[in-house]
Order: structure tokens, then sequence, then C-alpha cells
């Protein structure tokens, strides 16, 4: 009888699971030499809950922790005066009162320091004077971070499914030290207390910072040193989780430090292999198929149900001295909703549920600020919010702009559209939006010819912070939200077998406008066409992500689209950001021009990439791409790249599925398995040669596929089932049945 001891037989599961997760093992995505010399370059690594970032250089490894609900939510003063609201506003600006806008919506985000995301700390690790950092590297399949030195190696992880993170270190044992989080005495918060102990073997250090109304949290680090080797396990509590965050963090990492590197790492290399089974996208490009891993990886690392959504920065708040950028706040005018758009066709919808728990957690807190701010019914969201759903305020336009929440809404309808989940769309994702409704329609108000408009109006993020920047009601922005949420409404009322509650949706949509034109263009707002070179493509939103306006319509509404994005491409890009030339990417690509899209998405890699994959504001490249070269990081523009290169290889809004819409002519040979398409379905493809040789699409729900044929004549496909139509395919299928076709010159 064969025996194995337990260190065995785990060592043994761990290399199976490495073998069989994606057949031979594979090369690190990452391979950065060192030094990396600042927190944003370093590896990243979380777990949904709290993320790392392993960086430094010479003897030092410098682990940045971060923990997502780690927050400070006091309410500035100004937020609580009676005039703060939307009728005080409304008058300011009427009455061109500039200067009493800024005091009561805008100052407070800049003058005083809460509400903001926290740090949590950092772990240093000095290695003794002639042990050196080479090179750091991460396996995004084992989702492991590895730091090379010249007497030995670090190894760490993130458990995926523990509350920890864990170091193995062959060779010298470092020094460790807990730095304090950054910044936090701006707060005024205390000094952190440190503190040391050892017992069962094992030495433990920590560190106990409190912080505002009553929070206080630690990170507790446990070291076990055997010969050669020595075992770290880092735990961050706050006292959320237990009375005593100290002694909770101590056995945790006691705990880990008993089970053991290895063991913990089956379980978390476990939790990996069925996150990368999602789905899966083979392109020739390899700069683009890499930091299509590393987005995705970065779903799996810093998004899953029970922890917080990403903020700007995920689990990787900034480690430099000072509090977040930006408060690392959810802003709803672009960063959230665009952070998760990739999400549900790559098939992720555990990684969106996050997003969806939390503003459906929240949607009370939204009833009452739709109730005290804009003296209405329903819901809205505010354009920028902590982790509680309190408002942050900023440019009052922006983020305090009522049709933001319908940009949330969309999440919630997408995750409807792709699962075709009814219990979903009745529990979830209509009465969110219909709180979203009724909200937005009171507001409303009767215009020329009877036309319903919004007392104010704006178009992220035009004209700035200026009293220019409201705009006529209502901007293209504004009124692509609107009739987009009017149109969605109803057509989910129709699916819950709601006609009347359809028909009063559809009424208000009749009393829209139609989208603002200039010389074929859609404008900013009715007589304003994009006046230059701007960051966020809020004029085109009918376009994408709403799909409002699409090639497919009539000769005169596929000439709006491409004139609106040959204006908006003409005004230049000097005052792009990152995320500017990945969204175009995906615009462009909804579009049918996937020569372009490609262009615009190696421009946002080529400028926009800091070599760890995160995407940051300004050009580093050098080379004209923006005339901003600042480098905040904010990880909207990675999921804009992700979502851009599933634009290219399939489609499916206003219920067709097209395969290979997009694709770029350098493209030749490209493949995907499992990426999901609205109506429930899951699709995979192959193309080679620039042909479409294969495809593969199984049903969730019952239902009529409408497929553009993927095999235009003169070429002839084998199917596996009936199929009716000459451009577009109709097919019936019952939940789990599968269509399959392949072209007939592939054997």
């Amino acid at each position: 009888m064969l025996s194995l001891r337990k260190s065995h037989w785990t060592a043994f599961l761990v290399a199976l699971l490495y073998s069989s997760s994606l057949g031979e093992a594979t090369q690190p995505v990452l391979k950065l030499s060192a030094p990396l010399a600042s927190w944003d370059r370093g590896i990243p690594m979380g777990n949904g809950l709290c993320g790392g970032l392993l960086w430094g250089g010479g003897a030092t490894v410098n682990l940045s922790l971060d923990r997502g609900d780690l927050w400070d939510v006091r309410v500035p003063e100004a937020f609580e005066q009676r005039d703060w609201n939307y009728d005080t506003m409304k008058r300011l600006v009427e009455a061109g009162n500039a200067a009493r806008i800024h005091a009561l919506f805008d100052k407070p985000y800049d003058s005083i320091p809460y509400p903001t995301k926290l740090p949590a700390g950092r772990l240093v690790l000095t290695f003794p004077a002639d042990d050196r950092v080479t090179e750091f590297t991460l396996d995004t399949e084992r989702a492991e971070a590895h730091a090379a030195l010249s007497q030995g190696a670090l190894h760490t992880f993130f458990s995926a499914e523990g509350r920890v993170a864990m170091l193995r270190i062959k060779g010298p044992a470092p020094d460790l030290t807990l730095n304090s989080p950054s910044g936090v005495g701006k707060l005024g918060y205390p000094q952190a207390l440190h503190g040391d102990r050892r017992a069962h073997g094992a030495h433990s250090i920590w560190m106990l910072q409190a912080a505002a109304q009553g929070l206080k949290y630690a990170v507790v680090v446990s070291q076990k040193t055997e010969a050669q080797e020595s075992t770290l396990a880092v735990a961050i509590v706050s006292n959320r989780d237990g009375n005593d965050p100290v002694s909770l963090g101590l056995a945790l990492t006691r705990q880990a430090l008993s089970d053991g590197y290895d063991s913990l790492l089956v379980r978390h290399l476990e939790w990996w292999k069925s996150f990368w089974a999602t789905s899966h996208v083979e392109v020739p490009d390899a700069a683009v198929g890499r930091q299509y891993i590393l987005d995705k990886y970065f779903y799996g690392s810093a998004s899953r149900p029970g922890a917080p959504p990403m903020p700007l920065q995920g689990v990787w708040t900034a480690d430099e001295g000072g509090l977040p950028p930006w408060k690392g706040d959810y802003h709803n005018d672009l960063n959230t909703q665009m952070t998760y758009l990739a999400a549900p066709q790559a098939g992720l919808f555990s990684a969106e549920r996050s997003f969806l728990n939390f503003n459906w957690n929240l949607l009370p807190r939204y009833e009452k600020f739709a109730r005290e701010f804009y003296n209405v019914p329903g819901a809205i969201v505010p354009g920028v919010e902590a982790i509680d759903g309190s408002p942050l305020g900023g440019w009052a336009q922006y983020s305090l702009s009522p049709t933001m929440s319908a940009w949330v809404a969309q999440s919630f309808y997408l995750q409807w559209r792709y699962t075709m989940d009814p219990v979903f769309l009745r529990t979830r994702a209509y009465p969110f939006t219909e709180r979203i409704g009724v909200a937005l329609r009171a507001l409303l108000r009767p215009g020329p010819g009877g036309k319903l408009r919004l007392p104010l109006s704006s178009s992220p993020e035009i004209y700035d912070n200026t009293l220019k920047a409201w705009l006529p009601p209502n901007s293209n922005f504004d009124l692509a939200l609107l009739r987009w949420l009017y149109g969605s409404l109803a057509e989910m009322a129709r699916a819950l077998n709601d006609p009347p509650a359809a028909r009063q949706w559809e009424k208000t949509l009749a009393r829209l406008d139609d989208f603002d034109l200039a010389n074929g263009a859609l404008t900013v707002a009715r007589g304003i066409p994009l006046p230059d070179s701007h960051r966020h493509l809020s004029n085109l939103m009918a376009i994408h992500p709403l799909g409002l306006l699409s090639i497919e319509g009539s000769p005169a509404e596929r000439s709006v689209v491409n004139a609106s994005i040959d204006d908006f491409i003409a005004k230049g890009p000097s005052a792009w950001m990152g995320y500017t030339y990945s969204w175009l990417s995906c615009v462009l690509a909804r579009a049918g021009r996937g020569d372009e899209a490609l262009r615009y998405l190696q421009g946002f890699l080529r400028g926009f990439i800091f070599p760890n994959g995160f995407h940051v504001n300004g050009d580093q490249s050098g080379t004209g791409l923006s005339d901003a070269h600042y480098h905040p990081f904010t990880l909207e523009g990675n999921f804009l790249a992700m979502q851009a290169v599933q634009e290219m290889l399939l489609q499916s809004w206003g219920n067709t599925v097209r395969i290979f819409p997009s694709a770029p002519s350098q493209w030749s040979d490209i493949s995907f398995e499992r990426l999901r398409a609205e109506g429930g379905y899951i699709v995979s493809a192959e193309r080679r040669a620039g042909r479409t040789t294969s495809v593969k699409i199984r049903a969730a729900v019952e239902g009529e596929l409408r497929l553009k044929n993927p095999f235009p004549a003169p070429a002839h496909a084998r199917w596996n089932r009936l199929v009716k139509g000459g451009d577009i395919l109709r097919i019936s299928l019952k939940a789990g049945e599968t269509l399959e076709g392949a072209r007939e010159d592939v054997r």
C-alpha cells in the first residue's frame, strides 16, 4: 500500500493542481527586474477583501498592504447645512454664483480629508546586506508572486479562501518591520501602537491603528524559521471582525502557520483554477494578450462577493506617505461602471456581484439621499460616494449629477441580459432600476413642445468646474442615460409580464428629445459641438456603452455613429487620459472599425500602462499621446482595455449575437472559449487565416437565438441542427442545448 506523509501529500496536490490547471506550467506573465522603486510598480496580489503590492530593491523587500473596507466615513459639516440640497444648487446656478457653489459642494472635497479610503500599512523585510533582490515575478495562473534573491527566494500569495497572506523565504531570514499607515495623521489619528510576542514557536509582531468613529484595525505578522526556511503569515483585521483585532490576528496567523504554506496553497490553487476556467481568449498580439490576462487577474484579485467592490485603486491603496488620490473613492461618473463593464461578457458574474450587492444593500441610503437632497421619491446614487453610500461632493456638475444613477443601474440590467436569470430580474435588476426611474422622472420638467428636461444638465467633464459646465438641458450625456433608462425599464417590465408598467415607462421615453447633432455628429448639448480635445467620451454614450445608436440602424444612424467618432478623434489627443484610449477602442469596435480599435488599444498599452499592468492616467511614453504625464493609477482603463478585446471578438447588443464583428485584419488567427452573450448564451469560436472556421453556442435558457451568420457566402457551413435565415440566423434552443457549426471547407 502506498503511504505518503501529510507534507508529501500536500506537495503532491500542489504539483498536480499546478500542472493540470491549464496544461503545462506557464511562464510568469510579469517578470520585472529589481529594483521596483515604488509601491505602484509592485507586483499586485489580492483576495477580494485584502491586497498587497510586492516591491523593493537592494536588501529590502516591501509588501504594501490594503483592506477594502477600511474607511473614514465622517461627514463634513457643510453637508449637514440646511441649504446643502439640489434646490440651492439650481438657485446658485441660475444666479451664476460660482463662489457659493464651490464653497458648498466642492470645497469640502478639497479641504477636508474625509471621507476617505484608508491604507493598512507596510511590511518591510530587510535581508542581510549581502543578500540582494534581483527580480520580481507574478504567476497569474497560480496568483503567486516571487522575489529572487542572491542568496535565496521569496514566494507569496494572498489566500483565495483564507483570511491571510502567506510568505515563504528560502535562504537567510529577514528582519521584519511594520510601518504604520501613511498619511493618517492628516485625519487626526493617534500614532499606531506596535507590539511583538514569542509563543508557540512563532515570533509575532503587530501594529494597531485607532481611526475615527471607533474603528480600530491591526496588521499582524507571525513568523516561523527552521534551518534555512522561514514561513510568514499576515492578517489585516479590524474590530468589525472581533472586539480585539490583535488577538484575532494572532489566532489567524498562528493557525495559518500550523496549516502550512503548501496546505493553504492547495485550496488557493483550486479557487484560481475555477476562476481561469470561466473563459479564455487567444489573440496573436502578445502585448494585448498579456494585458487581457492581467486585467482578468485583477478581477480575481480585487473583487469577490462579500467584499466591497473596487474603488479607484481596488485593493491597492496608495502607499506613498499620504492619503490616496481622489480619496480612493467610488466615482460613478465613469470609474465604477467601466471597472465592471468587462465582467459579464467574460463570465465573471461572481466578481460583478460585489458591485451589485454593494449598490443593492445601499438602496435605502440612496432613497434617503433622493428625499433629502433632491426632494423626490425613488433613489439617486451620488456621483461620488464613500463606502457607506454617503456623498463626498466634488465638482458639483458631476459628483451630484442624478443621471449617474442610471449608469449604475446599467450594471444590474447587463447582469440580467447576460444570464437571463428571471429571479435576479424580479428581485434585483428591475426593483433597483425602477427606483432610479421614479426619482429621475420626478426631476424632469416639461420644456418646449412638452419635452421632458432636467433642471440642470452637464456632461463629464466638459468645461471642468466652471459655470460654463452647466449645459442647456438635456446634454446628450444626460439624454442618452435617460433614454436608455426608460427603454430598459419598459423591456424589463414586459419580461416580468407587466404591460401597464411598460407602457408608463414608454410614455416617459416618448417625451424625451432626440439627440442633438451638428454637422451630422453628436454634440455635447443643444447648440454646443464638442469644443476641443476631451478625456471623457461623454457625448458618445449613446454609441457605447448604452448601444442606443449603431451601425446596424438606418443609413442616417450609421452616418451619425461614424461622424461622431470621427469628430471626437479629429479634436486630437492632447487632453486624453489612458482610459480615453481604451474606451475609444471599445467605441470603434462597436462601430465595426476593428483596425482602428486595435491601433488605439495599442496606444493605450504603449503609453498608459506601468510594467506591472496598472493603468496610469497620463502618457508615460513621451510620444505625444497626451499632454498629461502624471501617473496616479486607476483601474477603469484596465477593464475598458479588456472589454475592447471582447468587443472585437463578440458582440450581442440588440438581441443579435455577432461573432468576430470587429476582428482586426492583423488578427488572422484568433479564438475564444466560453465568452458570454446577451440572451444567456455561452459562445466559443475560432478564426483561421482571416475566416471563421467553427462556432459553438450553448443556451443557458430557452429561447430563440438570433445569430449574424458567421459563415457568409460563398462559404457553406455544417450545422448540428436546423438553422433558418440568411444574414441573421434564427435557431430555437432549449436550456442546455448547443448549436455547433463549421465551415464546409475545413476538415
